[in-house]
Order: structure tokens, then C-alpha cells, then sequence
């Protein structure tokens, strides 16, 4: 379990975590997310004893990361893919990790096995590509069989196959009871892995909830129709002042009333339906609307791009 209470931390004038309160729990995969600048990489620094907090604490299991007995059988953690020695192997990478918390080498040689670089094990890791420096930075936070993982970004440079067995083995983790906290600009790849998600803008907290609850929130009240009577159920439902918006001839668009009641007054007026689709938004969408004002770095829209259709 990782706990923030009041986690603060400035450079000069410059405030890159401000006051933020969170726990991550064992049992689900939580996702970190935020703009660019929001202080995500700060805040993993602090959890693992990089930086030292202006104000607050952040514990992991219920000690600083500092006090921690053997840190890499606690908390396994992904920072930097390349932050390794290139004129190492992978092989040896890991050994010489290994080494400093008495992990066994055959725990090595299962961990290669395992990421996918049994293969490569002993070439030198300058010439890895980035997918293959994120299977080995995954492998070295796995060595210690820790309870916590922090990772930042790990599925970074992974190709498809890559990005499919990273979200399977942190989903896998979890069911074990462990606590895996990561952060991704991918979204979609987010809703697919993580439950939960802590949002931040600025350094400060916008959302700490689950994924469903976040989408939900975003989602306006519009639910998508099909039915061979398309034009008698659009009638029905002018004459009731709900807005409609035809989509093709057997579809309809309908916002401000839940399914239930679009399917009462269908059945009232023996209209048949063949499909009644609440229309959800993506974490993208959500992630977008939470945190429009707290964006640091944004672009503007091309004129040419302008009107567009999305």
C-alpha cells in the first residue's frame, strides 16, 4: 500500500507536487494520469526516496522508502527504461541487482525467460531497442518478488504483442494481492489495465476514483436507438420535448432520458426495438474534460485542422 498525505514539493518557486492526499491499494492496478507537467514523475520520485518532500509524507506499507529493510523485495519500481550500464548485459544487469539483495541467479534466468529476452540475455544492452530496455527495466523491478510496483510509462516503445503481455502480467499481479501503481499517456491501454486511476492537474488532485466512475461522470445522458419505426418514435418523443437526432433510417440519437424510459414509451406505443445503447464516453474524453484547465503545456489547433470531423 502506498499513502500521500499532504505531499508537497517545490523547486524555488516552482511547485511540481502540491498537497496531494492518495492511497493505492493492493488487490488492482491504479493508474496515475495527468498533462504533461503535473507532477506525476515528481510524485513517483518522492514514493521512492529520489527527492525528499518540501511538506508531507508519502509511506509504502506504512515506511519511507528510505527505512525500508531491503527495498527491492518491497517495492519494485521502473523509472528510466535506459537508465542502465550499456556496456553490461542483461544478463548481468540483473546479476549485479541481484547481488546487492542476496536474490538467487536462477531468479535472473526465470525473470529473462519470462519478459521475453532469454534470447538476447547475453548481448550487450547498448544495442536493445527501447521495447527491450522496458522488458528488462520490468524484469529488475519484478527481481525482488516485491508487494509494490511503481512504474512510469511501461509500455512505452512496446510493440503491440508487448503492450498486450505488460497489461496481462500487471493484471495478473494484482490478483495476487500486490499493489501496482503506474502512469501512461495511453488511455486506451489505461482502460484496459488499470480500475482505478488518481488524476492531477498542476500538482493537485483532480480525481482519485475508479475507471467506470470516471467515464460515467463524463458521459452525457444520451442513448442510441435502433427500431424499424424510427420515424413514429421520433414523433413520440418531440411531442415530449426530448431531443432527438436521426443518425440513418433505422437510428436515432436521443438525449436528456435514461433507456428504461425511451423503452416504456416505445412499449406504450407498441413500437419495436431492436437496440437501446447508452452512449459512454473513452477515459480519453474523460481525462480531457478533468483536466482542461489543468493543462501546463498545450498547443493550439491549426486553422487548417479547424472544423475538422473528429
Amino acid at each position: 500500500m502506498i499513502e500521500a498525505e499532504g505531499l508537497t514539493k517545490r523547486y524555488g518557486a516552482k511547485t511540481a507536487v502540491d498537497g496531494l492526499s492518495f492511497v493505492v491499494r493492493p488487490g488492482i492496478v491504479t493508474g496515475f494520469l495527468g498533462p504533461n507537467g503535473a507532477g506525476k514523475s515528481t510524485t513517483m520520485r518522492l514514493i521512492l526516496g529520489l527527492d525528499a518532500p518540501t511538506a508531507g509524507s508519502v509511506t509504502v506499507n506504512g515506511s519511507r522508502y528510505a527505512r525500508l529493510r531491503a527495498p527491492l523485495r518491497e517495492v519494485g519500481a521502473l523509472l528510466e527504461a535506459r537508465s542502465v550500464h550499456t556496456g553490461r548485459s542483461a544478463r548481468n544487469h540483473l546479476r549485479a541487482l541481484a547481488a546487492t539483495t542476496g536474490v538467487p541467479t536462477k531468479r535472473v534466468d526465470d525473470l529473462l525467460e519470462m519478459v521475453g529476452l532469454a534470447d538476447v540475455a547475453h548481448k550487450w544492452v547498448r544495442g536493445f531497442s527501447l521495447g527491450m530496455h522496458q522488458r528488462l527495466g520490468v524484469a529488475a523491478a519484478l527481481l525482488g518478488d516485491p508487494h509494490t510496483l511503481v512504474l512510469d510509462e511501461p509500455v512505452n516503445g512496446l510493440d503491440p504483442e508487448g503492450i498486450r503481455w505488460i497489461r496481462g502480467l500487471l493484471r495478473s499481479l494484482a490478483a495476487e494481492g500486490r499493489t501496482v501503481f503506474l502512469s501512461s499517456h495511453l488511455m486506451s491501454e489505461m482502460a484496459q489495465t488499470a480500475e482505478q486511476v488518481i488524476i492531477v492537474g498542476k500538482g493537485r488532485l483532480i480525481a482519485d476514483l475508479p475507471v467506470a466512475d470516471v467515464i460515467n461522470r463524463a458521459s452525457g445522458s444520451t442513448v442510441e436507438v435502433r427500431t424499424p419505426q424510427a420515424d413514429e418514435l421520433r414523433g413520440l418523443l418531440a411531442d415530449r420535448r426530448i431531443a432527438v437526432t436521426p443518425i440513418a433510417a433505422d437510428r436515432l440519437a436521443v438525449n436528456g432520458v435514461s433507456s428504461s424510459d425511451i423503452g416504456l414509451i416505445a412499449l406504450e406505443n407498441r413500437i419495436h426495438l431492436v437496440e437501446l445503447t447508452p452512449v459512454l464516453a473513452s477515459l480519453e474524453e474523460a481525462f480531457m474534460d478533468l483536466t482542461r484547465d489543468a493543462v501546463e503545456f498545450g498547443g493550439a489547433t491549426h486553422p487548417a485542422l479547424e472544423g475538422t470531423p473528429r
